[in-house]
């Protein structure tokens, strides 16, 4: 028995795992992949090139794989790719790549995207996220393992997100956030790591005071970036996730949120 819905459209050109849902009213155009245990609702529109990993479930009304609002988009056949097992709620917007860039915009596994939350053009999204409802990531932005962002956060375009870290609702974010640290505000300001989050995960108390040590040396204790950054030498030798944090400041090009 199909388990596609008689009033959905799929193009025949589209490569769909056998036990794929679609919903009534709903379309999948030609050069869309969409692998195993995937459900699709109802009134969702996904569009390629786009390849749609196994185990994800997207809810109604959300546009999957759409040209970008890029202005120096001319039609070129960019990509969107997505991971395992993501839940994309009512509404979420989800945009192809650009040539300016890398030509494909990236989603992780294992995510969990709420209603409205847009990701647009080039953006490079890791696995185990959550985007509350309205969180919104302008292009060529770069999100870290296990970030969470706060509903109605506004991402500048270029902005690199640290693995781990987070953002309070209504977060206006125009500069790199160092993986771990917690930011909040317009323009976001750094508040300090997410300490209970890592107790969750099962972060050792010896681990959680070098984080919270390494914090202070960037944020607390007046000094420039590049002595802070040579202080933190040591405890990252003994702690990767210090290193983790380390080099996400060590690589950020637009300045972090401080």
């Amino acid at each position: 028995m199909s388990r596609i819905h008689p009033q959905a459209i799929v193009d025949p050109a589209a490569r769909l795992a056998d036990d794929v849902e679609v919903g009534p009213w709903s379309l999948i155009g030609p050069d869309v992949e969409i692998g195993a245990g995937t459900v699709i609702g109802p009134h969702v529109v996904v569009r390629g090139p786009t390849t749609i990993g196994k185990g994800n479930r997207i809810f109604q009304f959300a546009s999957v794989g759409e040209d970008c609002q890029d202005k120096k988009y001319q039609g070129e056949p960019t990509r969107l790719v997505i991971g395992d097992n993501n839940v994309i709620r009512e509404g979420c917007t989800l945009h192809r790549g650009t040539v300016q860039d890398r030509g494909v915009t990236t989603i992780g596994s294992n995510n969990l995207l709420m209603a409205y939350v847009h990701i647009a053009h080039d953006c490079v999204v890791g696995d185990n996220i959550i985007m509350a409802n309205n969180a919104t990531i302008a292009g060529h932005v770069h999100v870290g393992d296990g970030v969470i962002l706060g509903g109605y956060t506004t991402v500048h375009q270029f902005c690199h997100i640290g693995a781990w870290s987070m953002s309070a609702a209504n977060s206006a974010v125009f500069k790199d956030i160092p993986a771990f640290v917690m930011v909040g505000g317009n323009p976001a300001n750094a508040h300090g790591m997410n300490f209970e989050g890592m107790r969750r995960r099962g972060y050792s108390p010896e681990l959680i005071t070098a984080l919270r040590r390494a914090y202070k040396v960037v944020y607390r204790q007046g000094k420039t970036l590049q002595e802070a950054l040579q202080l933190l030498d040591d405890e990252a030798t003994q702690h990767p996730e210090v290193a983790l944090y380390r080099d996400s400041i060590l690589a950020s090009t637009r300045g972090i949120t401080r």
